[in-house]
């Protein structure tokens, strides 16, 4: 009896913890791209400041994801994989959904002067816009096409904003573009995987998918792709780049970003596999090895 007893209690809790979305966690680690490409990844006055802001955006996004759910929760029902999230399978109730919101943004703002950050009024700034611009894009902005992915892309850019305000890092105009160019192209794969739903059942799972077409999103992410790899490139020969990296070889990664372009406009176009891109991320290994292949030659370049 007792170990039924905690067998649901222990089932009733990770229900709770999968409506705080852990696996979107990953989207965060945005907030670690200035230290990582000023060359102060390794350093621990730069280290645990990011990682505590870092904790503290996993909250904040997640009392967004919280509101999301209960805000959607009839459209959820309604779709083949969102029925299963907590609040729209009736696993978690509509109280316990807010008062996990709550307690997520309460846990956000604590966070922060955790920090140690000189510049700790602009932290709560960021956190505070980036929170309601969300809300907004949940409660309205989402139906409306291009403005969605593009709120989604801006987001990204307050994540890099975050880290760098956090270490008191200057943010290049280069690292602002790219963030909002790699982040744009995957919500508008992510928005492919949606019209293919709705060309399927005919149900829209989301309102601004009317904006949308196949012929357009294949397009857009296509130029999309060219636009951040030129971009990219032109980042790794800028001069200032070069200067401050202490190296002219950074260009050679460009390769990897290539690799992982490719390979997502394949999965979307040739397989139809644009879901998520973070799951994308935890099964693709092909993208894991892109990233991995990035990450590492990016290291060796400018660390040794």
């Amino acid at each position: 009896m007792v170990f039924c007893s905690l067998n649901r209690i222990f089932a009733a809790m990770m229900e709770y913890f999968r409506l705080l979305r852990p696996l979107q966690w990953l989207k965060n680690v945005f907030v670690f791209a200035p230290i990582f490409f000023s060359n102060n990844l390794l350093k621990p006055d730069y280290f645990w400041p990011t990682l505590v802001v870092f904790a503290s955006f996993c909250l904040v996004s997640s009392s967004i994801y919280c509101f999301n759910d209960l805000r959607d929760v009839e459209a959820d029902r309604q779709h083949p994989k969102k029925r299963h999230r907590p609040i729209a399978s009736g696993k978690v109730s509509i109280k316990g959904g807010y008062t996990m919101m709550i307690l997520s943004m309460i846990g956000a703002l604590v966070l922060l002067p955790m920090a140690q950050s000189p510049n700790v009024l602009y932290l709560y700034m960021i956190v505070l816009g980036y929170w309601l611009m969300n809300i907004a894009y949940c409660i309205r902005l989402k139906q409306y096409a291009i403005l969605d992915v593009s709120i989604i892309a801006i987001g990204f850019v307050m994540r890099v904003l975050v880290g760098g305000v956090t270490t008191d890092i200057w943010i290049s105009h280069w690292l602002v573009m790219l963030t909002f160019l790699v982040t744009l192209f995957l919500a508008f794969t992510k928005r492919n995987d949606d019209y293919r739903i709705y060309e399927q059942t005919g149900t829209k799972p989301r309102v601004s998918i009317s904006g949308y077409n196949k012929t357009f999103i294949n397009e857009a992410t296509a130029i999309i792709a060219s636009v951040t790899l030129v971009c990219y490139i032109m980042y790794t020969m800028s001069p200032e780049v070069i200067q401050r990296m202490g190296t002219r070889y950074v260009y050679l990664t460009s390769g990897w970003v290539l690799a992982g372009l490719l390979r997502y406009l394949q999965n979307m176009i040739v397989f139809g596999l644009s879901g998520s891109p973070t799951k994308s991320l935890v099964k693709d290994h092909f993208v894991q090895f892109c990233i991995l292949g990035w990450i590492a030659s990016f290291f060796v370049i400018i660390y040794f």
